[in-house]
């Protein structure tokens, strides 16, 4: 089942420690590749201009760790790769506790879990830690030793493209950043890889579908300064995939438009599947929405999440782990994803061929017999045809009859088969 299938994904990427470069990112792009053979791996160099970026250095980590007078190692990153600030510069010294306390980070309101913290454009070190153990150390010297790398490279990213009917483009966004988290990290990639498996299975694609797996922000930039005339021209829809593999409620973020198509799609989908979706504002954005959205890009991508990313206690912490995310909660994030894609393909402006209401009965589509369901039926054509005016989408006619657009595709095309209706 695909839920397994995801969580096996999940589980096997768990230990690769990703940063915005490096051989964490290449290394998963790689297993991504596995799984989706159309997966293009590229890439742009340290110092490329991205309009008010630069892609940094490529940052890599050997070993890190901190041991006390007695050799005693008491931070190890070998054991959680959270430990180190991201993108630390090498360090081999002794040092005393409290010049030690200015390079350690962690949680006083939550001191059983290891933060994660970066510095990706400033030349820091140091480590995190739980605040319990951050208050067990004594003082002493203490040895801090971390083996890192950072020097001129490339920032790697990966695109699908697959090709459909229509040269106009659906974008999908997922980031391979983050070290081990679950939620907040891995679920975007392993439901966004399912949803590009179950794409390809299918046989036509009325849209075509451009997929990315990149470093959150500085990948989402780069890849926009690329490609920005074009995405313009061809992108009528999108979503920002993170977040979507806890078993919380939904939550919905809009683009900052707030009406496109992609906004219209989501919440219908959430409201059908979860009426007691969260819906939060252009103003509680925080991930390559901004970006997507941002002035002068204007391209209409919006979020559809579980738990949202900084809304819920485990994030950017060691607790968001492979007991947060789980299979069902996957399954859901990718259900949710497939029904808005699905809404997407499916939405057109139906217009009636004929004038007043047509006779039904004479084309055995309305019952001369009353069945159980068959009232209901009858009465979600009637009221589908009742909107046939060639002003309103499919999506808006759901949302009018409050009927889900999936459960309208049936309707369409018997009413198409028997002539009773054109598409634009």
């Amino acid at each position: 089942m695909i839920k397994e299938k995801m969580f096996k994904w999940l589980n096997d990427l768990w230990p690769i420690c990703r940063s915005i470069t490096g051989k964490g990112v290449r290394e998963t792009l790689i297993y991504l590749k596995d799984l989706l053979p159309d997966l293009k791996i590229l890439e742009a160099s340290s110092g490329y201009q991205a309009f008010d970026w630069t892609v940094p250095d490529e940052w890599n980590i050997h070993n890190a760790w901190i041991e006390d007078e007695k050799g005693n190692r008491i931070i190890d990153f070998k054991n959680n790769n959270l430990h180190v600030v991201g993108y630390s510069v090498s360090v081999n010294k002794f040092i005393d506790l409290a010049t030690l306390q200015s390079h350690l980070f962690s949680l006083p309101n939550q001191p059983d879990a290891i933060p994660y913290v970066t510095s990706y454009y400033s030349p820091e070190w140091g480590f995190c830690l739980s605040h319990n153990q951050r208050n067990s150390l004594k003082s002493g010297l203490y040895k801090v030793f971390i083996d890192s790398e950072l020097k001129p490279g490339v920032m790697n990213f990966g695109e699908v493209i697959l090709s459909g009917e229509n040269k106009k483009e659906v974008l999908l966004s997922t980031y391979i950043c983050h070290p081990s988290m679950a939620n907040n990290e891995l679920s975007g990639p392993v439901v966004t890889a399912a949803i590009v498996q179950w794409l390809k299975s299918l046989p036509r694609l009325r849209y075509t579908y451009r997929i990315l797996f990149i470093p959150e922000t500085i990948g989402s930039i780069v890849y926009l300064s690329k490609n920005l005339d074009h995405l313009k021209q061809n992108v009528i829809a999108g979503f920002n995939i993170t977040c979507v593999g806890d078993d919380n409620c939904y939550s919905f973020l809009p683009s900052r438009a707030g009406d496109t198509l992609s906004d219209r799609i989501a919440i219908h989908v959430l409201k059908n599947i979860d009426p007691g979706f969260k819906k939060y504002s252009w103003l509680d954005r925080g991930s390559d929405e901004r970006q997507y959205c941002a002035p002068g890009v204007d391209l209409p991508i919006a979020t559809i999440m579980r738990s949202k990313y900084g809304e819920y206690p485990e994030y950017h912490t060691s607790l968001d782990n492979l007991s947060f995310v789980t299979a069902t909660g996957l399954e859901g994030g990718f259900l949710a994803l497939k029904k808005s894609i699905e809404s997407i393909e499916l939405n057109c402006i139906p217009i009636a061929n004929t004038v007043c209401e047509p006779f039904l009965s004479k084309r055995k589509l309305y019952p001369t017999l009353s069945k159980k369901n068959s009232a209901i039926e009858t009465k979600n054509m009637m009221n589908f045809l009742t909107y046939t005016d060639g002003k309103k989408d499919l999506i808006e006619i759901s949302n009018i009859i409050n009927v889900p657009v999936w459960k309208l595709t049936n309707i369409v095309e018997k009413l198409k088969k028997e002539n009773l209706i054109k598409i634009i």
